[in-house]
């Protein structure tokens, strides 16, 4: 079972920007091994910070407006948004390691 919600361009504003806790959101594609690849990571992280950050995910295929208002250039890409702006973005496939070191960085865990 996954941990993270799918936002899409119409849910975004109200899952992400308006959330009262972090939120790291997951660009990806259901074709990108990488994204396939962080995603059970990504999963971990969400179980294992519940209440302190929530993880969503946007299909970039499915929600390009999105994609472009963020400059999604390559997948996965990882932003995470505090007080309803970005702090942060981690690019590639991350261990989970690096993904808590660049969430840790920004006080987030």
């Amino acid at each position: 079972m996954s941990a993270s919600t799918a936002v899409t361009e119409s849910t975004f504003d109200a899952e992400v920007l308006k959330s009262d806790v972090p939120v790291l959101v997951d660009f990806w594609a259901a074709w990108c091994g990488p994204c396939r690849a962080v995603g059970p990571i990504l999963d971990q992280i969400a179980e294992e910070q519940q209440g302190k950050l929530r993880i969503v995910k946007v299909n970039v295929d499915e929600n390009p407006q999105l994609s472009a208002q963020y400059r999604i250039t390559s997948i996965p890409a990882m932003k995470v948004f505090q007080n309803g702006a970005e702090v942060t973005e981690i690019i590639g496939a991350q261990p989970k390691q690096s993904i808590e070191r660049a969430l840790q960085a920004q006080g987030i865990i």
